[in-house]
């Protein structure tokens, strides 16, 4: 399979990145019930812009590792942390999320999204995969489980509502660690000589890893 335009990889990574934002505000939106709010800056500005971001980035880093890579494109890794950073440009946000825990979520879907995509990803000490896959197994859990308890969706009372909501919830964080595995995965070494880095032969890992 040829490797797909770095302008056609980026554009749909930002057009799948968008999908899955818009999908996890209506996560959030469950959570909070009635009190969630729908609006231009703290929607748009802090959860599905950052999420067309994160997808085109990833979708670049799909394209690059299809080449066989490129010096420090592994810094991709950290596009999720986009959705902790952005959020923190809401009005009173670093406050309330110094003095009352509150924002920390977007900071677990960051690191569940990066450690899950480490654990996944077939590279690095496997102690070291371990230790991540079980941290994002944790923060999995618990951000799914969060429907059953919480918000008009909580069980009891309202079952069907609270599993779909976790359901959602739970395909939607894997999908976003499906995702940021990618750039910690191994590079394709088959690509076409014109495609590699400076068009030449491949010549081992060294400036692509």
């Amino acid at each position: 399979m040829a490797p797909p335009s770095v302008r056609v990889a980026v554009a749909l990574g930002a057009l799948f990145g968008f999908a899955w934002a818009a999908a996890f505000r209506a996560y959030m939106s469950e959570l909070a019930g009635p009190a969630s709010k729908i609006d231009w800056f703290g929607t748009f500005g802090a959860i599905v812009l950052p999420g067309a971001i994160v997808g085109g980035l990833l979708g670049w880093a799909h394209a690059l590792r299809m080449r066989g890579g490129r010096p420090g494109w592994r810094w991709l890794a950290l596009a999720p942390l986009l959705f902790a950073v952005a959020p923190m440009f809401l009005p009173g946000a670093l406050e309330a999320l110094v003095t009352e825990g509150l924002g920390g979520g977007a900071v677990g879907v960051a690191l569940l999204a990066i450690g899950g995509g480490f654990a996944i990803s077939g590279r690095g000490p496997l102690w070291a995969r371990i230790v991540c896959g079980v941290m994002s197994a944790v923060l999995l859990a618990g951000a799914a489980a969060t429907a059953l308890f919480l918000g008009r969706a909580a069980l009891p009372g309202n079952e069907a509502r609270g599993w779909w909501t976790l359901l959602l919830a739970a395909s939607l964080l894997m999908i976003l660690v499906l995702a940021a595995s990618i750039p910690f995965r191994p590079v394709l070494t088959h690509a076409p000589a014109g495609l590699r880095p400076n068009g030449g032969p491949e010549s081992g890992s060294s400036g692509r890893e």
